[in-house]
């Protein structure tokens, strides 16, 4: 596991309207496409509903990986454009709690 982490953008309001962290799409992007080059998965799932990551995922395609993408039951999913591609993993809560990493990173 290796976190990544990008500075906060602290609206006007903060407090009253909490910072957000930026970046972490294109963060996200680059490595999915990077791991993919470097051949170090056999499919990349992308868990995530940004549009702006359906260039990634075509690239991945293109590159020869097998691409899938999650999301949560009862939202929409990223697919390719005029495609029911590529198939996706819907999880609920349950799924969550299977798999979740109780590891306090901020501790690494």
């Amino acid at each position: 596991m290796v976190v990544v982490r990008r500075q906060l953008r602290y609206p006007k309001a903060w407090p009253a309207e909490p910072a957000q962290e930026k970046g972490i799409d294109v963060a996200l992007a680059v490595d999915f496409v990077r791991l993919a080059c470097e051949s170090a998965y056999d499919v990349g799932v992308l868990f995530s509903r940004d549009t702006d990551l359906v260039p990634a995922l075509e690239t991945v395609r293109d590159l020869g990986a097998h691409v899938e993408v999650a999301s949560w039951k009862g939202t929409s999913r990223l697919r390719f454009p005029d495609s029911q591609l590529p198939w996706c993993h819907y999880l609920d809560v349950d799924d969550y709690a299977a798999c979740r990493d109780h590891t306090d990173y901020t501790a690494v």
